[in-house]
């Protein structure tokens, strides 16, 4: 990966810098807690850590407004806290519990939140991509400037229903934009080994979509990137392509034990491009924050976790009733009743 350029004036105020630095450090505090849960045998089934992608997410999230809408694939918590959805009601769904945001039926695949505007993780590889440009669609229909960011990665690009949903998008110049989590690996399998075309945001000019390659180890970088691909959008010019070369710490799940690559590809990483780091850097450096104050969030962040996970623990298993729920919608939506 190249070296990490910031942008020369970033737009970001010191409060802004530490705000960066608190969310990324969530979610990399509640992942490494999620992976502890998992050891122990609280949380089932799959478990997909975001560690090491935090920029990502977070500096795509500083570029977006209220109302903007998200949907990403199954490595999904990090989304889910960076649009402000609550880490007590996150861990209580991956370890199914009552008070979790599917009340426990759904774990990280199937988590959503209408009031974030957080559309899911999708278990099947790519499907979030034409979800997205739906979403996108009913935006440009109702006229309400509204922008979707619809996540995937590296493996899921070469899906077919992607170049679909990329003819599609430009053909009605939707707003959305589609974020390529490119982390080097997919499910095990390097970029260099799995495609012949490896900037894959350039698969978009075919289609005439404009887009751009961005380092996704770098917060700043990545908002500044994603404020452009948002006005693209908000302009009536239709989607963008943001290919984020980021890197993941872990496996592709917790039952990975990441072969293909070396301790040391993986440790270099850790020490030269980590994410958070970087802004710890410039914190410091700036003259923005003492060691004693990021010393003070980081035991505040993980504190925040710790409850999470002890809520998570002391919420019920779901009642063998809430099987019949959420199978119909409760109440249809405004002109629909007499169709039915």
């Amino acid at each position: 990966m190249a070296t990490r350029k910031s942008p020369a004036k970033p737009n970001v105020s010191a409060d802004e810098l530490l705000e960066y630095y608190r969310e990324m450090l969530l979610i990399r505090r509640f992942e490494e807690k999620a992976g502890q849960l998992y050891g122990m045998g609280l949380i089932g089934g799959f478990c997909h850590l975001y560690i090491g992608q935090e920029a990502v997410v977070v500096g795509l999230e500083a570029a977006a407004s209220e109302g903007d809408k998200r949907v990403t694939s199954y490595r999904d918590h990090g989304h889910m806290l960076a649009c402000g959805m609550d880490p007590k009601g996150v861990m209580a769904e991956l370890t199914g519990r009552e008070g979790g945001y599917s009340r426990g039926k759904g774990g990280s695949m199937h988590m959503f939140s209408k009031e974030k505007h957080f559309y899911g993780g999708h278990g099947i590889v790519g499907a979030q991509v034409p979800i997205g440009a739906g979403l996108a669609f009913a935006d440009k229909y109702l006229g309400n400037d509204r922008v979707t960011f619809a996540y995937f990665g590296d493996g899921a690009a070469n899906q077919g229903q992607v170049y679909e949903t990329y003819n599609m998008a430009q053909l009605w110049e939707l707003p959305v934009i589609f974020v390529i989590e490119n982390n080097q690996y997919a499910m095990g399998t390097s970029v260099a080994r799995s495609t012949k075309s490896p900037a894959l945001w350039k698969r978009g000019e075919a289609y005439g979509i404009a887009g751009q390659e961005v380092d996704g180890m770098d917060v700043l970088a990545v908002k500044e990137a994603g404020e452009k691909a948002v006005a693209h959008c908000r302009a009536g010019k239709g989607p963008y392509i943001l290919e984020v070369k980021t890197y993941r710490y872990r496996g592709h799940s917790m039952s990975d034990p990441a072969k293909y690559r070396t301790r040391e590809e993986v440790q270099k990483m850790r020490e030269e491009r980590d994410a958070i780091e970087h802004v710890r850097e410039l914190l410091l450096s700036g003259g923005h924050a003492s060691e004693d104050d990021l010393k003070a969030i980081d035991k505040e962040i993980k504190s925040v976790v710790n409850e999470s996970a002890e809520f998570a623990k002391e919420s019920p298993e779901p009642a063998l009733d809430e099987l019949y729920t959420d199978i119909y919608a409760a109440e249809l939506p405004a002109g629909q009743e007499a169709d039915a």
